[in-house]
């Protein structure tokens, strides 16, 4: 798909080559809000802490007898209904990380791209180019653009003088492509974004395979290019010769290895045996 590029003065100077794959895709609603919800998690620090009764301050005695006062029963003062106690069942310091597999983390910001640049959210530029910072200079590229609101500038490697320019605006922010997320394209109501940029991101959500070292087979339905695999031949097993063993004394079973002729005399005997 292609994408209307433009210079920094806001003026039309051709086209850029978009991936289908990143800009083109149906998004996934559901797992943008998963991804959006895992990144918000894991930036919490989960540092807050509560004291509960047993480590408040305070002594342990009864403040009076349990009967006889005529006032309701009490415990120690640090229970946690008395002012000063302890607090029950409150946070601990503990971590809010969440896991989500890398293909639906990427499934998440290749959606949340199809969806701005379906809302026509995302304006593509051919270079940002500061000779020194000055905010002002950042106020005119808004408006070469047309941009009002929230904006997000995404390029593709360090550039202080556009980064230090932007920092005094409250509604600007410069982000590197390698560290492109879903809360802020989702928070962001325009997006810029630097040609090169476009090459960071196609070189880690483009779909695999699709590289030049690929080498697809042929569409003739040839075998060339194909690995042929040959079986070898399975061989019959070889019969070990038999090594006869010797009659056991006593016994009428013949001995192992003996040959059919032998069988049979031994029968002939004993049939004239039984005959006499």
């Amino acid at each position: 798909m292609e994408a209307t590029l433009y210079n920094q003065a806001g003026e039309t100077i051709g086209t850029i080559q978009l991936n289908d794959y990143i800009f083109g895709i149906t998004p996934n609603e559901p797992v943008m809000h998963q991804a959006m919800v895992r990144q918000q998690a894991n930036a919490r620090l989960g540092t807050h802490n509560t004291l509960n009764r047993g480590e408040v301050r305070g002594s342990t005695r009864k403040l009076y007898r349990q009967k006889g006062t005529g006032r309701a029963r009490q415990g120690a003062i640090r229970a946690p209904h008395r002012p000063g106690g302890g607090i029950a069942h409150g946070p601990h310091p503990r971590s809010y990380e969440k896991k989500m597999p890398r293909k639906m983390r990427r499934l998440a910001v290749r959606s949340a791209l199809s969806a701005k640049y379906a809302a026509e959210q995302i304006r593509f530029v051919d270079a940002f180019e500061f000779a020194q910072p000055r905010t002002k200079d950042v106020v005119a590229l808004l408006d070469a653009h047309g941009l009002t609101g929230k904006t997000l500038i995404v390029i593709d490697s360090k550039n202080e003088n556009l980064q230090r320019s932007a920092n005094n605006l409250p509604k600007v922010k410069t982000l590197l492509a390698h560290y492109l997320n879903v809360v802020d394209l989702l928070h962001f109501d325009n997006i810029l974004f630097a040609r090169p940029a476009v090459s960071v991101i196609e070189s880690f959500l483009g779909r695999r395979g699709t590289s030049g070292s690929a080498m697809p087979l042929p569409d003739n339905g040839s075998s060339a290019g194909k690995e042929t695999i040959v079986q070898p031949p399975i061989s019959s097993p070889t019969a070990a010769p038999t090594t006869p063993t010797p009659p056991i004394p006593g016994s009428s079973t013949p001995p192992t290895g003996s040959t059919q002729a032998d069988t049979a005399a031994s029968d002939e005997d004993t049939d004239e045996e039984e005959a006499e």
